[in-house]
């Protein structure tokens, strides 16, 4: 019986160090998200800078294509 309580608390312990692990890494990759969020907005930001300060133009994005699926009712499907 003594066993018993013996596998219980050390199961326990093994659970509860998960647990703190585990809320741990949960804080650590919250930070390394926001850290990243942050240096790709200042990524952006400083890109345009140095394309104001060397007068080149940001890249020109093509016009996106004009969509050709039309809106069909399910009514005129049934006849």
């Amino acid at each position: 019986m003594t066993f018993l309580w013996f596998v219980t608390a050390a199961s326990l312990a093994v659970a509860v160090v998960a647990l703190v692990q585990a809320r741990r890494t949960a804080r650590r990759l919250e930070q390394l998200t926001q850290n990243y969020w942050e240096l790709k907005y200042q990524n952006g930001e400083l890109r345009v800078q140095l394309q104001q300060l060397t007068g080149e133009s940001p890249p020109q994005t093509p016009a996106p294509a004009q969509a050709r699926d039309s809106f069909v009712p399910l009514a005129s499907l049934k006849r």
